[in-house]
């Protein structure tokens, strides 16, 4: 069973849903995101406040205010990456990213994150996931066995 739907006027795989081993990695790993600017220049670094928000979106902290920040603001492209390095296994999670300061939002990020975002809070819809293994599936869209 592939768990995607498909925008039939554009292709574009959307709403992927995390599955609970991506829910666990998210958990116990480091995040990874990758940004670009509107000109192409990326961005990569560590996140630490990454979490699950629900079945199809993610959420952190955004306290830098820095280069991602103004990626996510200027065009909303992302890329999350999660790896278990000792298992040289993990997902590739790409969306549309959004930056949110109202209270609401501030204070949603807090009660997942455990500290509350100095500049943002930004949410992440998922809309493709890649599996990030050694092997035939390196680097392909998950479809869920």
């Amino acid at each position: 069973m592939i768990n995607i739907n498909i925008n039939l006027y554009t292709s574009e795989v959307i709403n992927m849903k995390l599955t609970e081993e991506m829910k666990e990695l998210v958990k116990t790993e480091l995040a990874y995101i990758a940004t670009a600017d509107n000109e192409g220049n990326p961005n990569v670094g560590p996140k630490r406040t990454m979490r699950v928000l629900d079945d199809t979106h993610l959420i952190f902290c955004e306290n830098t205010d820095g280069k991602h920040h103004a990626n996510i603001k200027a065009n909303g492209k992302i890329s999350v990456t999660f790896i278990q390095r000792e298992k040289n296994f993990g997902f590739r999670f790409d969306g549309i990213a959004k930056s949110y300061t109202d209270e609401e939002h501030m204070e949603l990020a807090k009660e997942k994150a455990g500290v509350r975002p100095k500049a943002a809070a930004v949410i992440i819809e998922i809309k493709t996931i890649y599996t990030m293994a050694s092997g035939p599936k390196a680097g392909k869209l998950y479809v869920e066995e």
